[in-house]
């Protein structure tokens, strides 16, 4: 007969703790690009259905964790630049011309564009003819783009199809740049 002091004997099943934070590893991994979406899959299977804390040792072994000084530079330095940012924008809002929202009880729809039937004529090169519409849809206000050459931009990004927008909200069309006021 053997005794347990012949052979290693591992613990039956990994602690929560330990799966935790390989798990984490494995998530900032792909957040930071280290990780394709498939690969990270595929390790977050393998990690838990790991028996070892080698075996989820080696899921984690290509991606280097910071330190907590390491955390607290990089998370400095992100929020420094997201402040610049924001007062770029701030600034560049105080002096965009405001438009108007139409009056909710108009019923139809806001044309927006070079044509000279348009509701909102803009008279500029990088401005389509029929450029964009302005709507209200249950009891929202929806910027949708009609297939305008040079875009339709809600705060800075590009409008694929609809947008709901309100009040405050920065809106592009082509280059030229308005604030959303309500009546």
């Amino acid at each position: 007969m053997t005794s347990s002091f012949e052979f290693p004997t591992h613990p039956a099943r990994l602690s929560d703790a330990e799966r935790d934070k390989a798990l984490r590893v494995l998530r900032d991994g792909v957040a930071l690009g280290r990780l394709s979406h498939d690969t990270f899959v595929h390790r977050m299977e393998l990690a838990l259905t790991a028996r070892r804390p080698e075996e989820l040792a080696a899921l984690t072994a290509d991606l280097r964790t910071e330190g907590r000084l390491a955390r607290a530079v990089f998370g400095t330095v992100e929020a420094v630049s997201g402040f610049g940012v924001r007062l770029r924008r701030a600034w560049r809002a105080e002096r965009l011309p405001k438009l108007l929202l139409p009056h909710p009880a108009a019923g139809h729809p806001l044309r927006i564009g070079r044509d000279p039937a348009s509701g909102l004529r803009l008279n500029h090169e990088t401005v389509s003819r029929v450029h964009a519409e302005l709507s209200r849809q249950g009891g929202m206000w929806v910027l949708r783009d009609l297939g305008s050459t040079n875009g339709t931009t809600v705060n800075g990004r590009r409008v694929v199809g609809a947008a709901v927008v309100r009040d405050g909200d920065q809106v592009g069309f082509g280059r030229l740049a308005f604030v959303l006021t309500a009546p």
